[in-house]
Protein backbone atom coordinates (compact mmCIF):
# COMPACT_ATOMS: atom_id res chain seq x y z
CA UNK A 1 0.00 0.00 0.00
CA UNK A 2 3.03 2.60 1.13
CA UNK A 3 4.55 0.97 -2.02
CA UNK A 4 1.21 1.99 -4.13
CA UNK A 5 0.93 5.60 -2.83
CA UNK A 6 4.86 6.55 -3.39
CA UNK A 7 4.07 5.84 -7.04
CA UNK A 8 1.22 7.72 -7.18
CA UNK A 9 3.20 10.65 -5.51
CA UNK A 10 5.96 10.64 -7.96
CA UNK A 11 3.50 10.47 -11.07
CA UNK A 12 1.62 13.74 -9.48
CA UNK A 13 4.94 15.59 -9.44
CA UNK A 14 5.77 14.59 -12.77
CA UNK A 15 2.47 15.77 -13.63
CA UNK A 16 2.99 19.07 -12.27
CA UNK A 17 6.51 19.60 -12.43
CA UNK A 18 5.85 20.10 -16.20
CA UNK A 19 8.91 21.56 -17.57
CA UNK A 20 11.01 21.67 -14.53
CA UNK A 21 12.27 18.51 -12.30
CA UNK A 22 14.15 15.22 -13.12
CA UNK A 23 10.85 14.32 -15.58
CA UNK A 24 11.43 16.88 -18.03
CA UNK A 25 11.56 15.34 -21.62
CA UNK A 26 14.59 16.30 -23.88
CA UNK A 27 15.41 17.93 -26.92
CA UNK A 28 17.11 15.76 -29.00
CA UNK A 29 20.88 16.19 -28.81
CA UNK A 30 21.35 16.57 -32.81
CA UNK A 31 19.21 19.64 -32.99
CA UNK A 32 21.99 21.36 -30.73
CA UNK A 33 24.59 19.92 -32.74
CA UNK A 34 23.67 21.08 -35.67
CA UNK A 35 23.19 24.48 -33.79
CA UNK A 36 26.44 24.44 -32.44
CA UNK A 37 28.47 23.34 -35.67
CA UNK A 38 26.81 25.55 -37.38
CA UNK A 39 28.38 28.90 -35.58
CA UNK A 40 31.98 26.44 -35.21
CA UNK A 41 31.72 26.17 -39.05
CA UNK A 42 31.05 30.28 -39.32
CA UNK A 43 27.90 30.00 -41.20
CA UNK A 44 26.57 33.54 -39.57
CA UNK A 45 28.37 36.38 -37.60
CA UNK A 46 26.51 38.23 -35.14
CA UNK A 47 25.37 41.82 -36.71
CA UNK A 48 23.50 44.74 -35.71
CA UNK A 49 20.40 42.77 -37.53
CA UNK A 50 21.45 39.14 -36.75
CA UNK A 51 21.80 38.67 -32.62
CA UNK A 52 22.99 35.48 -30.80
CA UNK A 53 20.46 35.20 -28.23
CA UNK A 54 19.82 33.37 -24.93
CA UNK A 55 19.10 29.47 -24.87
CA UNK A 56 14.78 29.15 -25.24
CA UNK A 57 14.21 26.56 -22.63
CA UNK A 58 10.53 24.46 -23.38
CA UNK A 59 7.45 24.48 -23.07
CA UNK A 60 8.82 20.62 -23.04
CA UNK A 61 10.96 19.81 -25.76
CA UNK A 62 10.65 22.79 -27.32
CA UNK A 63 12.91 25.56 -28.05
CA UNK A 64 16.55 26.14 -29.40
CA UNK A 65 20.25 26.38 -27.75
CA UNK A 66 21.85 29.25 -29.72
CA UNK A 67 18.82 31.10 -31.02
CA UNK A 68 19.37 34.47 -33.55
CA UNK A 69 17.31 37.25 -33.23
CA UNK A 70 16.87 38.56 -37.12
CA UNK A 71 15.76 42.18 -37.95
CA UNK A 72 17.56 41.77 -41.88
CA UNK A 73 19.43 40.00 -43.79
CA UNK A 74 21.86 40.89 -46.65
CA UNK A 75 24.20 42.66 -44.37
CA UNK A 76 20.29 44.67 -43.43
CA UNK A 77 19.55 45.39 -47.35
CA UNK A 78 16.57 42.84 -46.99
CA UNK A 79 14.39 43.59 -44.17
CA UNK A 80 11.96 41.61 -41.78
CA UNK A 81 8.88 42.91 -40.97
CA UNK A 82 8.88 41.54 -37.65
CA UNK A 83 11.73 40.29 -35.54
CA UNK A 84 12.30 36.30 -36.84
CA UNK A 85 13.93 33.86 -33.73
CA UNK A 86 15.42 31.75 -36.04
CA UNK A 87 18.32 28.54 -35.09
CA UNK A 88 21.79 29.00 -36.77
CA UNK A 89 21.16 26.41 -39.88
CA UNK A 90 18.44 28.23 -41.29
CA UNK A 91 19.85 32.29 -40.65
CA UNK A 92 22.88 30.48 -43.14
CA UNK A 93 20.37 29.13 -45.47
CA UNK A 94 17.91 32.25 -45.66
CA UNK A 95 20.87 33.96 -46.56
CA UNK A 96 21.86 32.00 -49.71
CA UNK A 97 18.32 31.69 -50.82
CA UNK A 98 18.06 35.35 -50.90
CA UNK A 99 20.80 35.98 -53.07
CA UNK A 100 21.47 32.52 -55.01
CA UNK A 101 17.06 32.87 -55.67
CA UNK A 102 15.20 35.75 -54.05
CA UNK A 103 17.10 38.80 -55.65
CA UNK A 104 18.25 37.38 -59.42
CA UNK A 105 14.43 36.60 -59.97
CA UNK A 106 13.50 39.99 -58.93
CA UNK A 107 16.02 41.91 -61.10
CA UNK A 108 14.87 39.57 -64.19
CA UNK A 109 11.17 40.04 -63.31
CA UNK A 110 11.47 43.36 -62.48
CA UNK A 111 14.87 44.62 -62.89
CA UNK A 112 14.75 45.54 -59.09
CA UNK A 113 15.73 43.90 -55.54
CA UNK A 114 13.85 42.85 -53.18
CA UNK A 115 14.11 44.99 -49.89
CA UNK A 116 11.77 43.88 -47.16
CA UNK A 117 10.76 40.29 -47.00
CA UNK A 118 7.00 39.71 -44.96
CA UNK A 119 7.64 37.09 -42.27
CA UNK A 120 4.00 35.38 -41.13
CA UNK A 121 5.57 33.24 -38.43
CA UNK A 122 8.87 31.72 -36.89
CA UNK A 123 9.56 30.11 -33.59
CA UNK A 124 6.81 29.15 -31.95
CA UNK A 125 5.89 25.39 -29.99
CA UNK A 126 2.79 24.22 -31.73
CA UNK A 127 1.75 21.18 -33.76
CA UNK A 128 1.77 21.06 -37.31
CA UNK A 129 -0.75 23.38 -39.02
CA UNK A 130 -1.66 25.14 -35.71
CA UNK A 131 -3.70 21.42 -35.10
CA UNK A 132 -4.11 20.17 -31.23
CA UNK A 133 -2.71 17.12 -31.10
CA UNK A 134 -0.81 17.08 -34.19
CA UNK A 135 3.17 16.26 -34.54
CA UNK A 136 5.11 19.28 -33.69
CA UNK A 137 6.36 21.86 -36.37
CA UNK A 138 10.13 22.70 -37.42
CA UNK A 139 8.84 25.62 -36.02
CA UNK A 140 8.88 24.40 -32.19
CA UNK A 141 12.86 24.22 -32.96
CA UNK A 142 13.27 28.23 -35.05
CA UNK A 143 14.08 25.85 -37.56
CA UNK A 144 11.19 27.07 -40.15
CA UNK A 145 9.95 30.03 -41.26
CA UNK A 146 7.13 31.42 -43.04
CA UNK A 147 6.75 33.64 -45.82
CA UNK A 148 3.52 36.15 -46.65
CA UNK A 149 5.10 38.49 -49.06
CA UNK A 150 7.97 40.49 -50.40
CA UNK A 151 8.36 44.15 -51.04
CA UNK A 152 10.06 45.89 -53.89
CA UNK A 153 12.70 49.10 -54.00
CA UNK A 154 9.82 51.11 -55.02
CA UNK A 155 7.38 49.93 -52.63
CA UNK A 156 5.21 47.43 -54.04
CA UNK A 157 4.04 44.83 -52.19
CA UNK A 158 3.98 40.96 -53.46
CA UNK A 159 1.37 38.70 -51.59
CA UNK A 160 1.38 35.13 -51.86
CA UNK A 161 -2.65 35.31 -50.89
CA UNK A 162 -3.80 37.94 -53.72
CA UNK A 163 -0.43 36.97 -56.33
CA UNK A 164 -0.05 33.63 -56.65
CA UNK A 165 -3.14 32.82 -58.57
CA UNK A 166 -4.33 36.24 -59.41
CA UNK A 167 -1.07 38.12 -59.83
CA UNK A 168 -0.01 39.35 -63.27
CA UNK A 169 1.96 37.31 -65.80
CA UNK A 170 5.66 38.45 -64.59
CA UNK A 171 4.45 38.94 -60.88
CA UNK A 172 3.38 35.49 -60.80
CA UNK A 173 6.33 34.10 -62.58
CA UNK A 174 8.56 35.73 -59.81
CA UNK A 175 6.48 33.79 -57.05
CA UNK A 176 7.29 30.52 -58.98
CA UNK A 177 10.72 31.51 -59.71
CA UNK A 178 10.82 32.08 -56.02
CA UNK A 179 9.23 28.30 -54.74
CA UNK A 180 11.48 26.48 -57.63
CA UNK A 181 14.36 27.84 -56.02
CA UNK A 182 13.65 27.36 -52.33
CA UNK A 183 13.45 23.64 -53.47
CA UNK A 184 17.10 23.78 -54.11
CA UNK A 185 17.81 25.00 -50.57
CA UNK A 186 15.19 23.73 -48.00
CA UNK A 187 14.33 20.15 -47.40
CA UNK A 188 10.76 21.36 -46.75
CA UNK A 189 8.92 23.84 -49.03
CA UNK A 190 4.97 24.32 -48.93
CA UNK A 191 3.06 26.91 -51.21
CA UNK A 192 -0.39 27.66 -52.03
CA UNK A 193 -1.71 24.70 -53.91
CA UNK A 194 -0.21 22.39 -51.38
CA UNK A 195 -2.49 22.06 -49.09
CA UNK A 196 -5.15 24.14 -47.42
CA UNK A 197 -3.32 25.27 -44.76
CA UNK A 198 -0.40 27.08 -46.77
CA UNK A 199 -3.28 29.08 -49.59
CA UNK A 200 -1.38 32.40 -48.11
CA UNK A 201 2.14 31.29 -47.66
CA UNK A 202 5.37 29.65 -48.54
CA UNK A 203 6.44 27.49 -45.38
CA UNK A 204 10.40 26.95 -45.60
CA UNK A 205 12.31 24.54 -42.98
CA UNK A 206 15.29 22.20 -42.82
CA UNK A 207 13.81 18.70 -41.08
CA UNK A 208 15.37 15.56 -41.71
CA UNK A 209 13.35 13.66 -43.71
CA UNK A 210 15.28 10.15 -43.14
CA UNK A 211 16.32 9.34 -47.67
CA UNK A 212 14.31 11.41 -49.00
CA UNK A 213 15.64 14.22 -50.79
CA UNK A 214 13.40 17.13 -50.26
CA UNK A 215 8.62 17.88 -50.02
CA UNK A 216 8.15 20.30 -52.20
CA UNK A 217 4.88 20.90 -52.55
CA UNK A 218 2.97 21.96 -55.22
CA UNK A 219 5.50 20.87 -57.96
CA UNK A 220 7.10 23.77 -59.17
CA UNK A 221 6.10 25.15 -62.71
CA UNK A 222 8.79 25.78 -65.47
CA UNK A 223 8.04 29.35 -66.23
CA UNK A 224 8.55 31.48 -69.44
CA UNK A 225 11.89 33.53 -69.81
CA UNK A 226 11.24 37.43 -68.62
CA UNK A 227 10.66 39.33 -71.94
CA UNK A 228 13.95 41.32 -73.18
CA UNK A 229 12.28 44.21 -72.40
CA UNK A 230 9.43 43.84 -70.38
CA UNK A 231 7.98 47.01 -69.32
CA UNK A 232 8.96 46.97 -65.70
CA UNK A 233 12.21 46.66 -66.97
CA UNK A 234 12.41 49.04 -69.50
CA UNK A 235 10.63 51.73 -67.23
CA UNK A 236 13.08 50.64 -64.31
CA UNK A 237 16.16 51.10 -67.10
CA UNK A 238 15.03 54.15 -68.87
CA UNK A 239 17.34 57.37 -68.82
CA UNK A 240 15.70 60.36 -67.06
CA UNK A 241 14.41 62.78 -69.53
CA UNK A 242 16.12 66.41 -69.28
CA UNK A 243 15.26 68.01 -65.83
CA UNK A 244 13.31 65.20 -64.40
CA UNK A 245 14.97 64.05 -61.12
CA UNK A 246 15.62 60.78 -61.04
CA UNK A 247 7.52 38.23 -35.86
CA UNK A 248 7.23 35.25 -32.65
CA UNK A 249 4.45 33.47 -32.28
CA UNK A 250 5.05 31.84 -29.23
CA UNK A 251 1.49 32.73 -27.64
CA UNK A 252 -1.27 30.39 -26.23
CA UNK A 253 -0.96 27.00 -24.58
CA UNK A 254 1.85 24.71 -26.16
CA UNK A 255 0.80 21.53 -27.54
CA UNK A 256 1.14 17.91 -26.10
CA UNK A 257 3.80 17.07 -28.38
CA UNK A 258 6.24 19.16 -26.42
CA UNK A 259 6.07 16.88 -23.47
CA UNK A 260 6.27 13.18 -25.07
CA UNK A 261 9.66 13.49 -24.86
CA UNK A 262 10.22 11.88 -28.71
CA UNK A 263 11.13 13.83 -31.60
CA UNK A 264 9.12 11.98 -34.79
CA UNK A 265 10.94 14.26 -37.17
CA UNK A 266 14.42 13.46 -36.37
CA UNK A 267 16.47 10.16 -37.19
CA UNK A 268 17.40 8.23 -34.50
CA UNK A 269 20.92 8.42 -35.67
CA UNK A 270 21.37 11.73 -36.53
CA UNK A 271 24.75 13.24 -37.75
CA UNK A 272 26.29 15.76 -35.24
CA UNK A 273 27.21 18.19 -38.07
CA UNK A 274 23.81 19.46 -40.03
CA UNK A 275 23.41 18.21 -43.44
CA UNK A 276 24.62 19.95 -47.06
CA UNK A 277 22.14 22.23 -48.53
CA UNK A 278 19.51 19.02 -50.01
CA UNK A 279 19.03 19.88 -53.77
CA UNK A 280 15.73 19.36 -55.37
CA UNK A 281 15.23 17.05 -58.25
CA UNK A 282 12.20 16.82 -60.35
CA UNK A 283 11.93 13.33 -60.89
CA UNK A 284 11.89 12.62 -56.85
CA UNK A 285 8.52 13.92 -56.06
CA UNK A 286 6.55 11.04 -55.44
CA UNK A 287 7.06 11.30 -51.54
CA UNK A 288 4.45 11.63 -49.10
CA UNK A 289 3.57 14.84 -48.07
CA UNK A 290 3.88 15.27 -44.06
CA UNK A 291 1.69 18.61 -43.15
CA UNK A 292 3.81 21.45 -41.69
Amino acid sequence: MLRRATLLLLLLAATLGGCSGPFRPQRPAWRTHAENACIAQRRVQPTEFIALANELEGPGICGLTRPFKVTALQGGAVAFNSTATLDCPMVAELESWVADTVQPAAQARFGQRVVRIDSMGSYACRGMNNQSGAQLSEHSFGNALDIGGFMLEDGRKITLVSDWWRGEEQTRAFLMDVHRGSCAHFSTVLSPGSNAFHYNHIHVDLAQHGRSRTICKPAPEETLPPPDQSPLVAMRNARPMAGEETDNDTTGRPPAAAFDGGDSLGPINAPDAPLPPRRYDPDDLTSTIRRR
